[in-house]
């Protein structure tokens, strides 16, 4: 708590909740914002309250969009076959930035946990099923976390998927490029042995 004005105080409180920020950067991140208020905060408040309207789900995908369809699903380029099944838009984003995958997305929106009870209806399982069948998919990728929760996930949906048809994949998990056994976690390592392929 500051002596600062209530309002100042609400924004305070307001950043703290985002990922990454605790009180303290909240505090360093509002002074800031208040000081540049002229050409960062009233700009900024402007686009906030602007993409408040207009972000929505992309109906097909889930992707982030401020249209019913999100830009792959209508890039007919795109229409390669291939769906990547990913937790959520954060995960999307980050294979689009490494430029290599040029098919379609899936958007579960987390991961199968009977602990917080999300079930198959909660991630969109259902509608992955139904583009299978809706968009001639001939393979599925699963790109979901290497955790418990990402791997029942991801054999909940191979067993969905079983009687279509469709090839299911995931990705390969290991030793990344440039890394060091010595530095890499048990985990890593058996799943990198497990992957082994001919050299």
């Amino acid at each position: 708590m500051t002596d600062a004005p209530a309002e100042i105080e609400a924004l305070i409180e307001m950043m703290a909740r985002l990922p990454g920020l605790g009180p303290r950067s909240a505090r360093r991140a509002a002074l800031h914002l208040i000081k540049k208020r002229g050409v960062l905060m009233a700009p900024l408040a402007e686009t906030m309250a602007q993409v408040a309207r207009s972000a929505r789900e992309c109906v097909n995908c889930g992707n982030i969009t401020t249209t019913d369809l999100c830009p792959i699903c209508t890039a007919e380029k795109r229409a390669t076959g291939e769906i990547c099944v990913v937790e959520d838009v954060a995960d999307l984003w980050a294979m689009e930035r490494s430029g290599t995958f040029r098919g379609r997305y899936h958007v579960l929106g987390g991961t199968l946990s009977a602990l917080d009870a999300v079930g198959p209806e909660e991630l969109r399982i259902p509608k992955l099923v139904a583009r299978v069948a809706d968009e001639g998919v001939r393979e599925v990728i699963l790109a979901l976390n290497a955790t418990v929760d990402g791997q029942t996930t991801a054999h909940y949906i191979a067993e969905a998927l079983a009687g279509t048809g469709v090839t299911v994949t995931s990705l390969a998990q290991g030793v990344p490029i440039g890394g060091e056994l010595d530095y890499l976690d048990d985990g890593t390592i058996s799943a990198a042995l497990r992957a082994r392929k001919a050299f």
